[in-house]
Protein backbone atom coordinates (compact mmCIF):
# COMPACT_ATOMS: atom_id res chain seq x y z
CA UNK A 1 0.00 0.00 0.00
CA UNK A 2 2.77 1.96 0.89
CA UNK A 3 4.44 1.75 -2.44
CA UNK A 4 1.22 2.51 -4.32
CA UNK A 5 0.72 5.65 -2.78
CA UNK A 6 4.04 6.46 -3.17
CA UNK A 7 4.16 5.92 -6.75
CA UNK A 8 0.92 7.94 -7.23
CA UNK A 9 2.72 10.95 -5.37
CA UNK A 10 5.45 10.69 -7.67
CA UNK A 11 3.34 10.48 -10.74
CA UNK A 12 0.90 13.27 -9.88
CA UNK A 13 4.30 15.01 -8.88
CA UNK A 14 4.77 15.62 -12.42
CA UNK A 15 1.52 18.45 -12.75
CA UNK A 16 4.27 20.78 -11.14
CA UNK A 17 5.54 21.27 -14.66
CA UNK A 18 2.05 23.18 -15.19
CA UNK A 19 4.33 26.16 -13.79
CA UNK A 20 6.68 25.64 -16.52
CA UNK A 21 3.75 25.50 -18.98
CA UNK A 22 1.53 29.04 -17.70
CA UNK A 23 4.89 30.60 -16.97
CA UNK A 24 6.48 29.92 -20.76
CA UNK A 25 3.46 30.93 -22.27
CA UNK A 26 2.83 34.32 -20.01
CA UNK A 27 6.62 34.49 -21.28
CA UNK A 28 5.24 34.53 -25.07
CA UNK A 29 2.62 36.84 -24.83
CA UNK A 30 4.75 39.90 -23.19
CA UNK A 31 7.28 39.22 -25.44
CA UNK A 32 4.78 39.20 -28.63
CA UNK A 33 2.97 42.52 -26.79
CA UNK A 34 6.31 44.34 -26.67
CA UNK A 35 7.77 43.48 -30.15
CA UNK A 36 4.12 44.38 -31.55
CA UNK A 37 5.11 48.11 -29.44
CA UNK A 38 8.63 48.03 -31.21
CA UNK A 39 7.10 48.05 -34.82
CA UNK A 40 4.38 50.19 -33.82
CA UNK A 41 6.93 52.52 -32.70
CA UNK A 42 9.39 52.01 -36.11
CA UNK A 43 5.66 52.78 -37.82
CA UNK A 44 5.33 56.00 -36.11
CA UNK A 45 9.06 56.99 -36.24
CA UNK A 46 8.76 55.92 -40.21
CA UNK A 47 5.46 58.28 -40.36
CA UNK A 48 7.02 61.06 -38.48
CA UNK A 49 10.60 61.31 -40.63
CA UNK A 50 8.09 61.58 -43.95
CA UNK A 51 5.51 63.86 -42.64
CA UNK A 52 8.33 66.05 -41.42
CA UNK A 53 9.58 65.52 -45.18
CA UNK A 54 13.12 64.91 -42.71
CA UNK A 55 16.12 62.54 -43.90
CA UNK A 56 18.17 61.03 -40.97
CA UNK A 57 21.15 59.56 -41.75
CA UNK A 58 20.87 56.31 -40.81
CA UNK A 59 16.94 56.06 -41.47
CA UNK A 60 16.61 53.03 -43.43
CA UNK A 61 19.11 51.17 -41.40
CA UNK A 62 16.74 52.60 -38.44
CA UNK A 63 14.08 51.16 -39.45
CA UNK A 64 15.48 47.76 -41.00
CA UNK A 65 17.05 47.73 -37.14
CA UNK A 66 14.28 47.94 -35.51
CA UNK A 67 11.51 45.68 -37.41
CA UNK A 68 14.28 43.08 -36.94
CA UNK A 69 14.80 43.41 -33.39
CA UNK A 70 10.66 42.64 -33.29
CA UNK A 71 11.48 39.75 -35.12
CA UNK A 72 14.00 38.26 -33.22
CA UNK A 73 11.69 39.22 -30.10
CA UNK A 74 8.81 37.24 -31.86
CA UNK A 75 11.11 34.24 -32.69
CA UNK A 76 12.15 34.17 -29.09
CA UNK A 77 8.46 34.04 -28.34
CA UNK A 78 7.95 31.16 -30.58
CA UNK A 79 10.27 29.23 -28.58
CA UNK A 80 8.33 29.80 -25.39
CA UNK A 81 5.42 28.91 -26.83
CA UNK A 82 6.61 24.93 -28.31
CA UNK A 83 8.53 25.41 -25.40
CA UNK A 84 5.10 25.55 -23.16
CA UNK A 85 2.81 23.47 -25.67
CA UNK A 86 5.86 20.64 -25.58
CA UNK A 87 6.30 20.02 -22.07
CA UNK A 88 2.42 19.91 -21.30
CA UNK A 89 2.00 17.20 -23.35
CA UNK A 90 5.30 15.20 -22.46
CA UNK A 91 4.07 15.68 -19.22
CA UNK A 92 0.59 16.29 -18.31
CA UNK A 93 -1.71 15.00 -21.72
CA UNK A 94 -2.03 15.37 -25.50
CA UNK A 95 -3.75 18.29 -26.70
CA UNK A 96 -6.90 17.37 -28.17
CA UNK A 97 -6.95 19.98 -30.62
CA UNK A 98 -4.11 19.79 -32.23
CA UNK A 99 -4.67 16.16 -33.31
CA UNK A 100 -7.88 16.94 -35.18
CA UNK A 101 -8.06 18.61 -39.38
CA UNK A 102 -6.93 21.72 -37.67
CA UNK A 103 -4.10 20.63 -35.84
CA UNK A 104 -0.29 21.54 -36.47
CA UNK A 105 2.18 19.37 -37.03
CA UNK A 106 4.25 22.48 -35.70
CA UNK A 107 3.49 21.51 -32.43
CA UNK A 108 3.21 18.07 -32.56
CA UNK A 109 5.66 16.73 -30.10
CA UNK A 110 6.16 13.27 -28.50
CA UNK A 111 9.02 12.98 -27.18
CA UNK A 112 12.51 15.09 -25.50
CA UNK A 113 14.37 15.08 -28.33
CA UNK A 114 11.65 16.57 -30.91
CA UNK A 115 11.33 19.02 -27.94
CA UNK A 116 15.02 19.90 -28.22
CA UNK A 117 15.36 20.00 -32.05
CA UNK A 118 11.95 22.31 -32.23
CA UNK A 119 13.72 24.73 -29.98
CA UNK A 120 17.51 24.33 -30.89
CA UNK A 121 16.04 25.27 -34.57
CA UNK A 122 14.31 28.17 -33.45
CA UNK A 123 17.04 29.39 -31.45
CA UNK A 124 19.35 29.25 -34.61
CA UNK A 125 16.87 31.15 -35.57
CA UNK A 126 16.78 34.18 -33.21
CA UNK A 127 20.74 33.79 -33.32
CA UNK A 128 20.94 34.63 -37.21
CA UNK A 129 18.39 37.50 -36.83
CA UNK A 130 20.31 38.48 -34.28
CA UNK A 131 23.56 38.46 -36.12
CA UNK A 132 21.95 40.15 -39.06
CA UNK A 133 20.77 43.41 -36.58
CA UNK A 134 24.32 43.43 -34.95
CA UNK A 135 26.08 43.84 -38.80
CA UNK A 136 23.76 46.57 -40.00
CA UNK A 137 25.23 48.58 -37.26
CA UNK A 138 28.93 48.04 -37.61
CA UNK A 139 31.24 49.78 -40.28
CA UNK A 140 34.11 47.24 -41.90
CA UNK A 141 37.13 49.67 -42.87
CA UNK A 142 39.39 47.59 -43.82
CA UNK A 143 39.87 44.57 -46.40
CA UNK A 144 40.52 42.11 -43.40
CA UNK A 145 37.37 43.05 -41.56
CA UNK A 146 35.44 42.44 -44.74
CA UNK A 147 37.08 39.22 -45.28
CA UNK A 148 35.86 38.03 -42.05
CA UNK A 149 32.24 39.33 -42.65
CA UNK A 150 32.00 36.70 -45.77
CA UNK A 151 33.39 33.81 -43.61
CA UNK A 152 31.26 34.64 -41.19
CA UNK A 153 27.80 34.73 -43.57
CA UNK A 154 29.77 31.47 -45.47
CA UNK A 155 30.08 30.02 -42.12
CA UNK A 156 26.14 30.71 -41.34
CA UNK A 157 24.95 29.48 -44.77
CA UNK A 158 26.73 26.26 -44.07
CA UNK A 159 24.93 26.00 -40.54
CA UNK A 160 21.65 26.15 -42.10
CA UNK A 161 22.68 24.24 -44.79
CA UNK A 162 23.14 21.43 -42.53
CA UNK A 163 20.21 22.35 -39.40
CA UNK A 164 17.69 21.84 -42.47
CA UNK A 165 19.34 18.22 -43.63
CA UNK A 166 18.87 16.97 -39.74
CA UNK A 167 15.99 15.23 -39.37
CA UNK A 168 15.66 13.89 -43.26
Amino acid sequence: MIERVFEGLIWNSRFIVILAVVFGLLGAIILFIVASMDIWGVAVYTFNTIIAHAHPEDFHEDIVAGIIGAVDLYLIAVVMFIFSFGLYELFISDIDQAEGKNGSKLLAIHNLDQLKDKIAKVIVMVLVVNFFQRVLHTHFTTALEMLYFALSITALAVGLYFLGKVGK
